[in-house]
């Protein structure tokens, strides 16, 4: 193959994913250094769309950030991402973050709290736990936004 062919085939083939990559949705995940689940989830963002950019905080002051931030204490997990204007609290599946971002409530954001098994990040093989992702209201109320069945 001549070389400007090869270039031009090259072109051709990583058009597309830079395409994908200059189009995907930024956003900032806030977790503590070395875990593997934030690290997968940011990983399920990817394949879905987003942009995830990580910062590595210590654990204390990312839980202070969080209250901070109007996450209430009963919502937490172990990462919290901002995008947009909102607050995404846990392993929220790439689809309701879209949804949220395509309805824009009047709201502080999402959470999955604690770390339910088969969440996004959380995947256990066959082992899954029902879970609901809630909407977090700016009062600090919640209300269930989606729900996954065990």
């Amino acid at each position: 193959m001549q070389p400007f062919a090869a270039l031009l085939a090259a072109t051709l083939v990583l058009a597309p994913t830079a395409q994908a990559l200059a189009e995907a949705t930024p956003i900032h995940v806030r977790k503590t250094n070395g875990c593997g689940c934030c690290l997968a989830w940011m990983e399920h963002l990817e394949e879905n769309g987003f942009a995830p950019r990580g910062e590595n905080m210590f654990a204390g002051l990312l839980v202070r950030y969080k209250l901070d931030n109007g996450v209430p204490q009963r919502m937490v997990s172990c990462h919290t991402a901002e995008i947009e204007g909102y607050i995404v609290e846990g392993h929220a599946p790439a689809a309701d973050i879209r949804r949220l971002l395509d309805e824009r409530p009047d709201a502080l954001g999402l959470a999955v709290p604690d770390m339910p098994l088969g969440s996004p990040g959380m995947d256990q093989g066959r082992r899954t736990e029902a879970y609901d992702v809630f909407l977090i209201r700016n009062d600090g109320t919640t209300e269930i936004f989606a729900s996954y069945p065990g």
